[in-house]
């Protein structure tokens, strides 16, 4: 038998650089809202900046319709979601230039006077797969190669959901339309759906698009749901219009729930875990500890406190540590204990526009939180809960509402008019 010819230590050592470079890559992607798992951490040993050039270089950008949907970034490539000719529409585009691979409408487009008609659901990416969600209800699974439909389904039609749009005391997705992106769950992708008969939350198949299990009969409202452990056990976590609730993300059972009822459910902000205390906030009912406990078999959930002063609007917070960063009802950055709710820092000044409309968008980059302000300023601030120092600052867009997605070294974010990617790392 003949043996087979030795590689040469060059050729060897391309293709271990080759294959540490696809690896890096791929452990490098930010697939969905708020990133790998959703709670607006950069992952542990990618590289972060130190601070932020003055004036970061504007590797790509390119025009794009309206939205309010962030883009995300995986296996090379950006995906979002824009308005066309009265569509919401679904785009995938290379990572490195910007230049378009494929795009794909998914649904007519919602209007309201929140803001231009455009998609508000950020798209989730999982390997060959990327689900998009309408305002109107329309969710789809797209093949993430070349934007093909694989399977889809329509939350009013096909499960009894409500879309009334705005119109009189009509409360959350029924309202401004379904912004809360779904969840995948191992096998399983998890949306809020606000369907009859025990179908506010709906398990489809990932790959078949089968319902494996509905739950409750909750309204949903903006924010997204997240997967995450609490008192030892993972659980999803739903802040929906009727309140915060915890399912077994196995089989939809309910683990526990605390009500928090305000005008219209608009209830935008991310649930946030600090070990088993789960932080919600709405404009109305403040910023919210809420301390879920093992009771016998089950699980307790009480209120552990409360901070009016500290009342987020539509701007999930982060979590460092036990601490909890955000943006306030009067344009005030703050940081608050959240295993007591209390405030440690609040500080304005960063923001210049309505209080009403004042957004940002977190991310927390190794010891540093990285936030984008409304009108397009990136600051870098310290995640210290002893003062707020800011590490640095520029100007990376324009007027937007979305949180940017970071791979790479290169920050990618949208406004109104454009998609740009940013080098922040030499």
């Amino acid at each position: 038998m003949d043996r087979p010819a030795r590689l040469p230590a060059i050729v060897l050592l391309t293709l271990v650089l080759l294959t540490s470079a696809v690896a890096i890559a791929a452990g490098d992607d930010w697939p969905q809202w708020r990133g790998p798992d959703r709670t607006g951490h950069v992952p542990p040993g990618v590289p972060v900046p130190a601070t932020l050039p003055t004036a970061p270089e504007v590797v790509w950008h390119v025009p794009v319709g309206f939205g309010l949907a962030s883009p995300v970034v995986a296996g090379g490539r950006v995906f979002y979601l824009d308005f066309q000719d009265n569509k919401e529409v679904a785009h995938a585009a290379d990572a490195a230039t910007g230049k378009e691979v494929w795009s794909a409408e998914v649904d007519d487009a919602h209007k309201d006077g929140q803001s231009a008609a455009g998609p508000r659901c950020t798209p989730v990416v999982d390997g060959e797969r990327v689900y998009v969600q309408s305002c109107k209800g329309e969710l789809q699974c797209l093949g993430a190669a070349d934007g093909n439909v694989v399977w889809k389904t329509n939350y009013v039609k096909d499960l009894g959901a409500t879309y009334i749009g705005e119109k009189g005391r009509a409360e959350g997705a029924t309202r401004h339309g379904y912004t809360a992106p779904p969840v995948v769950d191992g096998d399983h992708l998890i949306a809020l759906v606000g369907g009859k008969d025990g179908a506010g939350v709906v398990c489809f198949d990932k790959i078949t698009g089968k319902v494996d299990w509905k739950g409750q009969d909750d309204t949903p409202a903006y924010a997204a749901p997240i997967i995450a452990t609490v008192a030892g056990a993972r659980q999803l976590v739903a802040f929906m219009v009727q309140g915060v609730i915890g399912l077994n993300p196995a089989d939809g059972k309910l683990l526990w729930r605390i009500p928090v009822k305000t005008a219209l459910g608009r209830h935008a902000a991310t649930p946030v875990v600090v070990d088993d205390v789960v932080v919600v906030g709405s404009h109305q009912a403040g910023l919210i500890g809420i301390k879920v406990s093992r009771s016998g078999d089950g699980f307790k959930a009480e209120q552990a406190w409360v901070a009016k002063d500290l009342a987020i609007n539509f701007a999930s917070p982060v979590a460092v540590g036990p601490h909890v960063y955000g943006l306030g009802p009067s344009q005030n950055l703050f940081c608050v204990d959240a295993r007591t709710g209390q405030k440690a820092w609040s500080k304005e000044g960063y923001f210049t526009g309505s209080a009403a409309k004042a957004y940002a968008g977190l991310l927390v980059m190794g010891p540093n939180l990285a936030i984008l302000t409304d009108d397009g300023q990136l600051l870098l601030i310290a995640a210290d809960p002893t003062a707020c120092r800011e590490v640095g600052r520029a100007r990376v867009c324009g007027q937007n509402w979305c949180v940017p997605a970071y791979a790479g070294g290169r920050l990618y974010v949208r406004d109104a008019k454009e998609l740009r990617c940013v080098q922040l790392m030499p």
